[in-house]
């Protein structure tokens, strides 16, 4: 089922935040995809979805580090939340700000700006759930923020579950996809957006009732190479003995919005990305409970699979399959290791192949049980394969800290080129540090691909958030 529905977009708020400008330039924006404020350099975007803010547990807040030609720089940051001058809402315990998010030129003026999908935010007295903010880029960073409020699906709940920003109609405009758990599930607006309100397109898609598979996960990216980008959607599906399974469904884009392909591997986490350099995106998907060769009756160890793009959309290639059990892969697949937990793509070494970062979230290290670690799979001409594969974790030599029980290690990775030397840095966090409050570490590209040489560590509290319990570094994007 698909409905259209036009209506008036809410109406921008306005202020400015307290937090540390990023700069006070006032040349033209560099209209690089993830440079918020506009210096020519890549920024992070990190979200802290169980911090305390105005006293209230779980509010959560959003933190932007800033980049430049050394990297990320902790001195060149903002904290956003809703108790933050000039951003929609008000801070109240469970609305978990920050655990849902995705960045993207929404109205088009050369800055990235942040959607946060604020899945828990109670609309009113209502039992409708969901909102989604966007926090515009500028020149001096995040000043201001806007609540999409209409059109709005009906009978919506928890609007902002997930979220995709991309060019899915091929207009050049970026367009906004968000995800509720009631039907129609996935929800896509046409942009570009205003910041003063304007007449924008929602389209409803009901993928259970089209596909048989349920919206859970968005993520966005170009598979057939003609620059419009498709919308894959995680979920699950029923089986044909009752039971419930992964499954993934491509909806292409198209100059009259997305439409539904073919089905692909299921998860939890994907990419989309050009491993092979044959000038199609490639999607990588991450199920972390998938069984390994050798534990059939067992837990799951996890695993990946890249499923080839063509032309057409998916190739007729096979899909391949990679576990720890792969040869090259650092360690061994093992019980609940969830390997694939997380998934990132950038060219680490600069040859213009997609590498894959893979989080491998509860990985056992020395003892310690789910320490964490995270893998990088390097890209080629016949793919993605084990060959030159690095594993890193925080008793990896140079990484700061040490490895510990229920650090998570690799619960969000980030694969991006801050610094502007064509290698992507790795950043990676642990939502378990220092018992909940998190952390963040960057990691350099080189010509040899991610190294541990000058790795760097910063929490919440190193950019101005608050102690305690926090899941700093939940998310990233960029």
């Amino acid at each position: 089922m698909r409905k259209r529905t036009l209506l008036l977009a809410a109406a921008l708020t306005t202020g400015l935040l307290t937090a540390l400008p990023a700069t006070t330039a006032s040349a033209a924006p560099s209209g690089l995809s993830g440079d918020i404020n506009g210096d020519g350099y890549r920024d992070a975007v990190l979200g802290a979805p169980l911090a305390k803010v105005a006293g209230r547990s779980n509010a959560g807040y959003v933190a932007v580090v800033y980049g430049t030609a050394n990297g990320l720089d902790t001195g060149k940051r903002q904290i956003v939340s809703q108790d933050t001058a000039g951003i929609p809402g008000v801070p109240e315990s469970g609305d978990h700000f920050g655990d849902r998010l995705t960045t993207g030129d929404l109205d088009g003026d050369g800055y990235t700006d942040i959607v946060v999908g604020v899945h828990s935010e109670r609309i009113g007295s209502t039992d409708d759930f969901g909102v989604l903010t966007i926090l515009w880029g500028g020149a001096n960073g995040i000043q201001s923020g806007t609540d999409v409020k209409s059109p709005l699906p009906q009978g919506m709940s928890e609007l902002g579950w997930s979220v995709a920003a991309a060019d899915f109609n091929g207009d050049g405009a970026t367009d906004l996809a968000a995800a509720n758990i009631s039907s129609p599930a996935l929800n896509i607006w046409n942009g570009p957006f205003s910041r003063n309100g304007e007449v924008l397109e929602v389209e409803s898609i009901d993928t259970q009732d089209e596909t048989g598979v349920s919206t859970e996960k968005l993520v966005a990216g170009d598979v057939t190479g003609d620059g419009i980008a498709e919308l894959l959607v995680m979920g699950q599906e029923e089986t044909s003995d009752g039971g419930r399974r992964t499954r993934s469904v491509l909806y292409k884009g198209y100059p009259s919005g997305p439409w539904k392909d073919s089905k692909l591997a299921g998860g939890y986490d994907a990419v989309i990305a050009d491993v092979d350099k044959d000038g199609y995106g490639d999607i990588v998907t991450g199920n972390f409970m998938e069984k390994s060769a050798d534990e059939p009756n067992g837990g799951a160890g996890g695993a990946i699979t890249v499923t080839y793009g063509a032309s057409g959309g998916l190739s007729t290639r096979t899909p391949v399959r990679i576990t720890q059990d792969t040869t090259g892969v650092p360690g061994a697949a093992e019980k609940n290791d969830a390997f694939g937990w997380s998934l990132a793509a950038g060219d680490t070494n600069g040859d213009g192949y997609a590498d894959i970062a893979v989080g491998v979230a509860n990985e056992d290290l020395g003892g310690k049980t789910d320490a964490g670690s995270v893998v990088v799979l390097r890209g080629s001409a016949s793919g993605l394969t084990g060959r030159d594969a690095k594993a890193f974790s925080q008793d990896t030599d140079g990484v700061p800290g040490a490895a510990e029980s229920y650090d998570y290690f690799g619960h969000a990775v980030l694969l991006t080129d801050v610094t502007k030397d064509g290698r992507a840095e790795l950043i990676t966090s642990a939502r378990g540090e220092n018992d909940g409050a998190g952390s963040a570490w960057t990691l350099r590209g080189t010509f040899n691909g991610i190294t541990a040489t000058g790795a760097r560590t910063f929490a919440g509290t190193t950019l101005g958030g608050p102690a305690g319990l926090a899941y700093f570094g939940d998310v990233l994007t960029g």
